[in-house]
């Protein structure tokens, strides 16, 4: 399955974004799906999940800011940010775990200026 992100960009901070990931295929049955984000010099970490049964899991630096939402009908991961932060800057990566196998999608720069 290809993943594509985008939504990025430049906000203030306390702003708002939406991310979206487009997949090639069904990702009905896809078991597991994610967000995930790299600052620079820095490792990439999770940053949110949801599986297909819609149970959602997220850091802790982004619970109650971020919401992660698929809609399979549209071949698509969302997530939603709110009250962005500058330590939110980071490129954004969508992930898809399909019978073990992860693949990742090209990612997406947001950038929150202080």
């Amino acid at each position: 399955v290809q993943l594509q992100a985008s939504g990025g960009g430049l906000v203030q901070a306390g702003g708002s974004l939406t991310l979206s990931c487009t997949a090639s295929r069904s990702i009905l049955n896809i078991k597991r799906m994610g967000w995930y984000r790299q600052a620079p010099g820095k490792q990439r970490e999770l940053v949110a999940t949801i599986t297909s049964s819609s149970n959602t899991n997220y850091a802790d630096s982004v619970e109650g800011r971020f919401t992660i939402s698929r809609v399979s009908a549209k071949k698509r991961l969302y997530l939603q940010m709110n009250s962005l932060k500058p330590e939110d800057t980071a490129v954004y990566y969508c992930n898809a775990d399909v019978d073990s196998i992860i693949y990742w999608g090209k990612g997406t720069l947001v950038t929150v200026s202080s």
